[in-house]
């Protein structure tokens, strides 16, 4: 029986190479001040920190900064950027850079719009964030579909942990996605969103006890195929439109609600791959990637065969098999060339340098309090650990 659901999605997307203009008048809806928050200072290499700033300046709108954001944003630098939002009264969040910039902009907002002092406090009190300033985003990567979701994750690096926050106030204003903003995207990070894309497809939805719609189930065969398409091609050929558009696209569509509706499933390789970046932070995409074929390995079983043989036949053209088990077999060994030879990912988590000594600590904190990720087999803390040995 297909669950009860509620669908919504209020974020306003500009997609194309000419929308950027939109911009001001977006945020002026809002206020007439806004923190641009932005990482390494990429975007003024390429030009785009530039093109931002002429269509703020030209509005008249004040613009403060706050860069340097990590790859896997610290809830300290949230923190800070939030303390600049509260002293010079701004009145909006504008992200220019991939997730992390975008997770720091949303838990900046939330900060703020809260009332809050510190971001990490709706992580250790499980606030779903009600209130937040209008955020905005200028996408530059393919990967998270934070541009368009109600989530966010941060990074407590004292306290070595990664987790999320989320609620309908941090789902964007408005996001400006323009595909010749990847070009400049290196292939390792193009190769690790395209996964990231992928798993939030896989991991709570594809792969999943609840009974889902049979129109949802084939988009999200189609979602998949398009990113084992046009991810090649964008590795081949970075600067190719058509290639970064779908990708691009995708990235929104995996994390934009509308395939999750129904769904009330815990994310079991995403539960473990935070912990590992959390304490590692390694390249969350490229955790992932590691992760779950060796998950898929480890829960293939008579009841979940059928779901994994689908992956196969319907995602990587794989012919059907007289044999469920071994279709699914086949389907993972399928991933796994995907990820290891066409994507060209290191296949071990070993190869990122990490050992052995800290899987049953990283296992109990992947399961939480109840010892257990529900998702789409239980996963208790000694199935956590073994997963991460087979990944080593």
């Amino acid at each position: 029986m297909i669950n009860d659901f509620t669908f919504q999605n209020t974020a306003k997307i500009y997609f194309g190479k000419n929308q950027l203009g939109n911009l001001s008048k977006e945020i002026l809806k809002t206020g007439d001040s806004v923190l641009l928050v932005y990482g390494g200072g990429s975007i003024k290499k390429n030009g785009l920190y530039d093109k931002v700033m002429k269509v703020l300046n030209d509005a008249d709108i004040r613009v403060f900064e706050r860069s340097g954001i990590e790859p896997n944003p610290r809830h300290t630098t949230v923190n800070d950027g939030a303390e600049i939002c509260r002293r010079e009264k701004i009145s909006a969040v504008l992200a220019v850079g991939g997730g992390s910039v975008i997770d720091a902009a949303k838990g900046i907002a939330a900060t703020v719009g809260s009332g809050m002092e510190n971001v990490w406090d709706f992580v250790e009190e499980q606030q779903y964030v009600l209130r937040a300033l209008p955020i905005f985003t200028v996408l530059t990567m393919a990967a998270t579909g934070s541009e368009a979701d109600a989530s966010a994750v941060i990074s407590n690096k004292e306290k070595g942990l990664k987790k999320g926050i989320a609620g309908p106030a941090l789902r964007p204003t408005a996001s400006f996605l323009n595909p010749e903003n990847t070009y400049t995207v290196n292939a390792y990070q193009t190769a690790c969103g395209s996964f990231d894309i992928m798993s939030h497809t896989m991991d709570t939805k594809y792969f999943s006890r609840d009974d889902k719609m049979d129109m949802i189930y084939r988009m999200m065969d189609e979602h998949l195929k398009t990113v084992v398409k046009w991810a090649p091609a964008a590795l081949q050929r970075p600067n190719d439109y058509e290639a970064r558009a779908n990708l691009m696209w995708a990235s929104t569509w995996a994390l934009n609600s509308f395939m999750t509706v129904g769904n009330r499933q815990a994310s079991s390789c995403h539960s473990m791959e935070h912990v590992l970046s959390g304490v590692y932070d390694i390249t969350h995409g490229h955790g992932l990637a590691i992760l779950t074929p060796r998950w898929l390995r480890y829960i293939l079983n008579e009841e979940s065969a059928p779901a994994i043989a689908r992956l196969g036949t319907n995602v990587f053209d794989l012919p059907e098999n007289s044999s469920v088990m071994k279709t699914a077999e086949d389907s993972i060994s399928a991933m796994e060339k995907f990820c290891f030879e066409t994507l060209g990912l290191k296949s071990r988590l070993s190869d990122l340098g990490i050992d052995d000594s800290r899987l049953h600590e990283m296992a109990a904190e992947a399961c939480g309090p109840d010892g257990v990720i529900h998702g789409f087999t239980d996963l208790h803390i000694n199935d956590v650990e073994n997963i991460y040995r087979m990944c080593l």
